[in-house]
């Protein structure tokens, strides 16, 4: 019997305010959607594997998620990482910044994209690695049924197959963490 295929994690903030304004695109162009991952600002990804993810692990994001309060996330316009990337940037990214901080720092073996950048930018992708033309169309679009408000209250865990695999096996939810 083969093995299973290996999970990985990811830790996030599911956005259905911005689904309107971002699904078409993210369906067709972000391979998350593709996998079954809603609208979301990533919070961080990689994170601790599922079959490696205890009891304990848990109740730390729990004590750490009820430290923070609930906070309003808002995207108004759209940006770019280099000209491969767009996404719908946060008009007050410091809330999603000091979870990401707090969390990099209550499990210093997974950094946010596994240390790739110097800095995070919490966004909410909607298109990637597409030609420039295409990613300009989405842009226009999405800049058009922008703007999105909605208010955070939780934290989500997400797991599935690694998103660079050859499965495609849908993500699902694995666990939801409150804040305040």
């Amino acid at each position: 019997m083969p093995a299973p295929p290996l999970e990985e994690t990811a830790l996030i903030i599911v956005c259905i305010a911005a689904e309107e304004a971002v699904a078409g695109y993210r369906r067709r162009y972000d391979l998350a959607a593709q996998f079954g991952v809603p609208a979301h600002v990533t919070v961080t990804y990689p994170f601790r594997p599922p079959a490696d993810l205890g009891e304990d692990d848990r109740a730390a994001l729990r004590t750490l998620t009820a430290g923070f309060a609930p906070f309003t996330l808002e995207g108004r316009r759209t940006g770019w990482f280099d000209d491969r990337v767009v996404f719908v940037a946060l008009e007050n990214p410091a809330p999603v910044v000091e979870l990401t901080n707090a969390v990099t720092q209550q499990f210093p073996d997974f950094p946010p994209y596994g240390g790739a950048f110097d800095e995070v930018v919490p966004h909410l992708t909607v298109a990637h690695d597409q030609s420039h033309d295409v990613l300009l169309s989405a842009e226009n679009e999405v800049n058009r049924r922008l703007p999105f408000t909605m208010e955070v209250d939780r934290v989500e865990l997400w797991a599935g197959p690694a998103l660079t695999g050859p499965t495609r096996r849908e993500w699902r939810r694995i666990d939801s963490f409150a804040l305040g």
